[in-house]
């Protein structure tokens, strides 16, 4: 047996154990599941999300609803794939929060002008680290296209292209099939090559 196939069902067994323990209520064994995997969920919350408080928050919010679940969790898909669908649906749940914020906002703009004639002052959100850390007029285009998908194809373009998942997992973690999954892929990379495109071509 190669050294690549034993550390490969090394690293399946020390999985395995943790997650054993996990479910036994090991609260040590779930600080390192935490150590484990935080890093990877903060990258994928930030990208969807593009703000640091929010992927933060989202990813608490992923470990808590997974101790809460992990005992239910039966181990039909990769742990690190369970562990992104709860984060994905953190962040749908926090976008959907973020837009009626938004929306309440833009209603109590409205209605300062009308009573006041003088728009509401609000305070603007943070920007991101990704706006704050731009080092060129490109990266920073791209990133805005990017910010400016929908949902759905930030999300697919997230998975695939930052975090290089397979496709199988990218479906059963947005529960898709694997055939949209790559469909929506490709309407997310034609989008945001149209917007670089058309970015660049201004003065």
């Amino acid at each position: 047996m190669s050294d690549d196939m034993s550390a490969t069902n090394t690293e399946i067994a020390d999985e395995q154990q943790l997650l054993a323990a996990c479910r036994n209520g090991d609260t040590h064994a779930f600080e390192q599941l935490v150590l484990r995997y935080q890093r990877g969920l903060y990258n994928v919350a930030f990208r969807i999300s593009g703000n640091e408080a929010d992927a933060a928050e989202i990813v608490q919010e992923t470990f808590l609803a997974a101790w809460r679940k992990i005992k239910a969790f039966r181990g039909e898909a990769r742990l690190s794939t369970w562990l992104t669908s709860i984060a994905v649906n953190q962040a749908r749940t926090r976008w959907q929060q973020n837009r009626q914020k938004r929306s309440r906002e833009e209603s109590l703009d409205a209605s300062a002008e009308e009573k006041q004639g003088a728009p509401l002052q609000i305070a603007s959100e943070q920007p991101s680290a990704l706006e704050l850390l731009e080092r060129s007029v490109l990266r920073g285009l791209l990133e805005r296209c990017i910010r400016a998908l929908d949902q759905g194809f930030r999300e697919v373009l997230v998975l695939r292209d930052m975090r290089e998942m397979p496709y199988d997992e990218m479906g059963q973690v947005l529960g898709l099939r694997e055939g949209t999954v790559k469909s929506r892929l490709f309407r997310a990379r034609e989008a945001v090559r149209d917007c670089v495109t058309k970015g660049m071509a201004q003065p």
